[in-house]
């Protein structure tokens, strides 16, 4: 995986939990081929989080208003990872109170151009907005399909459909693909 970067977007209790009004039914089963991409990947791999801190006097007011069960502190468990994804990276996770993860924190670490592939949740929301943003910024993206959680199955192909209106600059890769 020389020269290529995992970023895994957003493995945390609040997606996973079945519990949960954001819960995906598909999490685990996108966990185990992250877990594969993730070895493979080995120091090249970044775990993002998504994070409640955002100013309340925006637009994410009206959001925090429309979902109340995810208005809490940053400490609270819900935000936390899930104890698979604890150990994916060496690196601290990049927290952020954005569904996108690209911006100038992640172009950083990555770097300008870079070729990354997205795993994680949700494909619907989060991965969506990365490889659009990381694409803009000229980026190589790749999104390991089976290796991404939708918030149904229906949304979860709907945004796949979205992305791959985007060659070259975003490719669609099952995991084995992506391994060879």
């Amino acid at each position: 995986m020389t020269g290529r970067w995992l970023v895994v977007i957003d493995p945390q209790n609040i997606f996973a939990a079945p519990d949960s009004a954001w819960g995906s039914p598909f999490f685990a089963e996108a966990m185990t081929r992250i877990r594969r991409l993730a070895h493979a990947f080995d120091e090249r791999v970044l775990v993002t989080r998504w994070m409640p801190t955002a100013d309340r006097t925006t637009s994410w007011g009206d959001y925090f208003a429309a979902w109340p069960f995810a208005d809490r502190p940053p400490t609270d468990p819900l935000f936390d990872l899930v104890p698979d994804a604890r150990h994916l990276s060496e690196l601290p996770s990049l927290d952020l109170p954005t569904f996108g993860k690209w911006g100038p924190e992640l172009e950083a670490i990555v770097g300008r151009g870079a070729q990354v592939v997205l795993a994680g949740v949700s494909t619907d929301c989060c991965v969506l907005s990365t490889a659009l943003a990381a694409a803009d910024a000229g980026a190589h993206v790749t999104v390991a399909t089976d290796a991404c959680a939708g918030s149904s199955a229906e949304n979860h192909a709907a945004a796949l459909h979205v992305m791959g209106l985007y060659p070259p600059q975003i490719r669609l890769a099952e995991t084995a693909e992506i391994l060879e």
